[in-house]
């Protein structure tokens, strides 16, 4: 059995004190403001970013927000705002979208799915999970097939990055595309994105490795060369099941209240009163 002398309590209770007194990053008149509260404020502005992870400059422009809050709530309860109708009719109605909205949250994190269940709605919808093919190049269009058969000539002898440097020269040099600026760079496209002979050319070759003849299109002459091309994939049931499992939690949860929904309004009692016409219109 555990025993505590008083010095060991005192400890403890020093030590409690020091924690939670850590959390406080402001005291306002006596009132402190915690990074749970600046936490909560940025939550309300960006759901996803972290107050923690936040530039020292935006960590202080939220704790001036925060002051000045507290120090407006300090100054309108002085002026007896809470004494007014407005405020107190406001705050009934702020009562009952905090209880409806608490209530919600209760029935979401009581939504149960289980990892066979996520498991089974993998396999049933793979195709949901397949990664498309996709490619990265780049391209020196011109307007003839002479010009492209010299360009095509110039880069032949040359291998990795020594091709890649001379392709990109070349391509803001020589090539006609508005790509030219950026070394021919076309980004990632996907199979069958690009027109049918400019596709058939780019998934004829393999990495680091440019087109041996030119390719024509209505857009003129193109000499291509591949970054990088990536095969279908199927995205592995690890790296989805938590958002799955979220998915199914959320389809669960908004069924179960709609049919709650009907429950309750079939047991209630809901009288519509029609509307008075106010039209002076016959």
């Amino acid at each position: 059995m555990l025993k505590f002398t008083k010095n060991s309590l005192i400890a403890l209770s020093f030590m409690a004190s020091a924690a939670l007194a850590s959390d406080v990053l402001v005291t306002v008149n006596g009132k402190n403001i915690t990074t749970e509260d600046a936490q909560t404020f940025v939550s309300m502005q960006a759901p996803q970013a972290n107050y923690s992870e936040l530039k020292p400059e935006e960590q202080k422009m939220i704790l001036d927000r925060l002051i000045e809050k507290q120090l407006f709530t300090e100054l309108a309860s002085t002026q007896g705002i809470e004494k007014q109708a407005e405020y107190k009719e406001n705050l009934e109605k702020i009562k009952e979208e905090l209880l409806v909205s608490i209530w919600m949250k209760e029935q979401l994190k009581n939504t149960i799915v289980s990892n066979s269940e996520a498991k089974e709605f993998y396999e049933k919808n793979k195709e949901k999970f397949v990664i498309k093919p996709s490619a990265h190049a780049r391209h020196i269009l011109v307007k003839n097939a002479k010009e492209a058969e010299a360009i095509i000539k110039t880069l032949s002898p040359l291998k990795g990055e020594a091709l890649k440097s001379k392709f990109i020269a070349l391509a803001k040099k020589e090539s006609t595309g508005p790509s030219a600026v950026k070394g021919g760079d076309l980004g990632t496209f996907s199979k069958g994105q690009m027109v049918p002979a400019f596709s058939k050319a780019v998934w004829a070759l393999n990495d680091g490795e440019i087109t041996k003849t030119p390719v024509k299109t209505q857009f003129g002459y193109h000499i291509i060369y591949l970054e990088k091309k990536t095969k279908e994939e199927t995205i592995p049931y690890n790296d989805v099941k938590e958002k799955i499992i979220n998915s199914l939690k959320q389809q669960q949860f908004a069924s179960k209240i709609t049919e709650l929904a009907k429950e309750l309004k079939s047991k209630a009692k809901i009288t519509e009163v029609k509307k008075i016409s106010t039209s002076l219109t016959k």
